[in-house]
């Protein structure tokens, strides 16, 4: 699916492609919120289509803005719990699993 169309400066993005993302989303929208996500997510994209121009040849690729070193804490077990302590805050509980609602 096309999301957005660079025509000259115009990036333009639907309300088709706005119905679509709420749709894999699972929201339901307003005719108003459509409009109004049409165009804030129109305006994302003139911004990321301004990025684009910027030289980056020169610039080597990298995680982070800064230089890190792993700021981390081992992880260390204090309390194991055991599959029956956890399945105690299971609300619906099947064969030692999780159960759960089927998602169509």
């Amino acid at each position: 699916m096309l999301l957005y169309l660079n025509i000259g400066d115009e990036i333009m993005i639907t309300v088709k492609d706005v119905e679509h993302v709420a749709k894999l989303a699972r929201l339901e929208l307003t005719e108003e919120e459509k409009e109004k996500f049409t165009k804030q997510l129109g305006d994302v994209l003139k911004h990321v289509d301004a990025m684009n121009e910027v030289d980056t040849s020169q610039v080597e690729p990298m995680a982070h803005a800064i230089d890190f070193v792993n700021v981390m804490r081992d992880d260390k077990v204090y309390y194991e719990q055991t599959k029956e302590e956890l399945l105690k805050n299971a609300p619906d509980e099947e064969d030692g699993f999780f159960r759960v609602p089927k998602i169509n």
